[in-house]
């Protein structure tokens, strides 16, 4: 059994993840291989205090990336991620930057 502390693994900060923040109140997150929509959605509740709306999960794909010599190849891993919508009115400080 897992805890609510190990299915979120860190906020994943990217320009569309800031569009998103911004207007859309959504948040991504990278979370634990094995977690579902509701874990995700308790963990989210419970960790930061507010009303999750919708949970979408999706697993990105490892990529190849060509890098020191042409003959090595390095592989980034795959991850799974979710888009997190919170309910009118809430949002998270983590993705708010400086004040």
């Amino acid at each position: 059994m897992t805890t609510i502390y190990e299915v979120l693994r860190r906020p994943l900060i990217t320009e569309k993840s800031n569009y998103q923040s911004g207007k859309l109140r959504q948040y991504t997150f990278e979370v634990a291989s094995h977690a579902t929509r509701t874990l995700v959605k308790d963990a989210i509740e419970q960790l930061f205090d507010v009303k999750v709306e919708r949970v979408n999960i999706m697993n990105t794909p490892a990529k190849r990336s060509r890098r020191r010599n042409r003959r090595l190849l390095v592989r980034t891993p795959g991850y799974k991620k979710a888009i997190v919508t919170l309910a009118e009115g809430n949002t998270l400080e983590i993705f708010e930057g400086v004040k």
